[in-house]
């Protein structure tokens, strides 16, 4: 796809052009839309010099295949295919350190976003009017389509959350169509979190020093083919991150969930214990089968909750699960330890069995972070 620009001087292919902006598109299973989203970006950025850079989470639909074939005629749309990686804010924040233009535009490649409002998106941040540009449904000229009230009521509630929260007062904070200076989203890069698929607000609250926002009204579409992605993952994902941006500045969030998973293990270590005590075992034997059966529960668990993103699979989950069990046996000889020690010093019988325990929980994820589920 190519357009020709008249100048004063002469006629210059697209190609030609210095780079502008870079349109980074995070997809999953959007095939269908790829093309129709390349022609509306074509007419609206005529006469820009302009990329769109797809970052596609390996789709088994083919998408990452199909832009590949068109990029090889069109040398302003190309691909950064991740094998192995989900989520859509990691994608972005890919999809922008892949491209050299100094303003970037990100929107959904389900054809929700309104093209037509990129041009005035790109124009306020180019003037030197604004670090960030944000396509808003909630504000004058703005709509969210045809959503049903449910719907239309829990992003209202959202939206709110992320504004207490983070204290910003962007319309919409949640929104994923916006565009950014590169040298402030690259001011923020260092705090990102990248959790689940709020990549504006994580922005926003990454940043050393506020940014100048402007706030573009859009309407938003009836999303044509595809199937919608948000779910109960989103949801969790989004209250991860305002923990992250909130809480997280003072206790890392994957301590908590770790935590949180130990307390869980807490109740199903007692429930098997009284179960086993209760058909006639010996207390050596119900609390043997009651700390094998938590242990277990806190890796299965702790595999698909704290550490969904270095999840362990196949062969992997063995080893990891025996590497989990050693962890967490010098975990409780570190907890009888360090509580005998205080207690030993007179101190308090509760105080010495609290420290036991914060310094075996620590212990266990300290070394499972960088054993059992290690980058």
């Amino acid at each position: 796809m190519r357009h020709d620009i008249l100048t004063a001087d002469a006629i210059l292919p697209v190609d030609t052009l210095p780079l502008e902006v870079a349109i980074v598109v995070p997809t999953l299973n959007e095939a269908a839309n790829v093309e129709k989203l390349i022609e509306k970006l074509s007419v609206v950025l005529a006469g820009r010099g302009w990329e769109v850079v797809f970052v596609d989470d390996n789709s088994p639909d083919g998408t990452s295949e199909l832009v590949r074939r068109i990029g090889r005629s069109s040398r302003h749309v190309r691909i950064v295919q991740r094998v192995g990686r989900r989520g859509l804010s990691s994608a972005v924040v890919e999809g922008i350190l892949a491209t050299a233009a100094p303003v970037i535009a990100v929107m959904d490649g389900d054809l929700q976003h309104s093209e037509d409002a990129l041009p005035r998106l790109i124009d306020a941040i180019a003037s030197g009017g604004a670090d960030i540009a944000v396509g808003t449904r909630y504000v004058a000229g703005g709509g969210v389509g045809d959503w049903d009230k449910d719907r239309a009521r829990m992003s209202r509630l959202a939206t709110r959350a992320g504004q207490i929260a983070l204290g910003t007062d962007v319309s919409d904070p949640m929104s994923g169509f916006f565009a950014v200076r590169r040298d402030a989203f690259e001011r923020a890069l260092p705090r990102l979190s990248a959790i689940g698929f709020k990549i504006l607000i994580d922005i926003l609250a990454s940043s050393p020093a506020p940014l100048k926002v402007t706030e573009i009204p859009y309407q938003f579409r009836t999303r044509e083919a595809g199937e919608s992605k948000i779910g109960a993952r989103v949801i969790a994902e989004y209250a991860e991150l305002i923990a992250d941006k909130t809480v997280g500045r003072f206790v890392p969030i994957r301590l908590l969930k770790f935590l949180m998973v130990g307390g869980l293990g807490v109740f199903v270590h007692l429930a098997v214990l009284r179960t086993i005590l209760g058909a006639g075992s010996p207390f050596i034997t119900a609390q043997t089968s009651a700390v094998m059966t938590a242990i277990a529960f806190n890796f299965f668990l702790n595999n698909s909750f704290t550490y969904a993103d270095r999840k362990l699979k196949g062969w992997r989950l063995v080893g990891g699960l025996a590497s989990f069990y050693a962890i967490s046996a010098l975990g409780a000889v570190a907890n009888i330890g360090i509580g005998t020690w205080m207690a030993g010093h007179d101190e308090r019988w509760w105080v010495a069995g609290v420290a036991g325990v914060l310094v075996g929980a620590i212990w266990n994820f300290a070394m499972s972070s960088a054993v059992t589920w290690r980058k």
